[in-house]
């Protein structure tokens, strides 16, 4: 068997040297950002317990969201560092609703451009990427029945 078969991603040809940078800074910026969501949840989780909130229920739904979406991120990323088939779907649907809050970062009475930016850029990064044929072709299902 070759590396590539016991990487789990089922395709025989090797990737080319540009699209396996294009895979490490895909999995670099998912992990990045599986990071920053445990980090955000583990600040939730100290605001809870440090600081009075104004509406404890709001609180700890917001908690228990931000857990969830860590969890998913989390997974995520090692599925895509493994080239699972879902790991594609699940990251561009985070991706969208990582550019839905940058969107929103960039209007209103309290706008944050710099927090726009910041979640802006890696999402736009990581669909481009996702979305590139050799890429794409890394996450395919492995062919059922086929035989090199």
């Amino acid at each position: 068997m070759n590396t590539e078969e016991d990487s789990g991603s089922g395709n025989a040809v090797a990737p080319t040297p540009m699209v396996r940078v294009a895979l490490v800074v895909l999995t670099v910026l998912l992990f990045a950002e599986a990071a920053l969501m445990v980090g955000v949840t583990a600040w939730l989780v100290m605001e809870l317990l440090v600081d009075e909130p104004s509406s404890l229920a709001s609180g700890l739904a917001l908690t228990a969201v931000s857990a969830v979406g860590a969890t998913w991120v989390v997974a995520v990323a090692v599925a895509a560092a493994r080239r699972a088939p879902w790991a594609r779907g699940g990251a561009i649907t985070w991706q969208l609703l990582q550019l839905a809050v940058a969107v929103g970062a960039f209007q209103g009475l309290f706008a944050r451009p710099d927090v726009g930016w910041a979640l802006l850029a890696p999402a736009i990064t990581v669909i481009v990427l996702l979305l590139l044929p050799p890429v794409s072709a890394c996450f395919a299902r492995p062919v059922v029945g086929a035989e090199d």
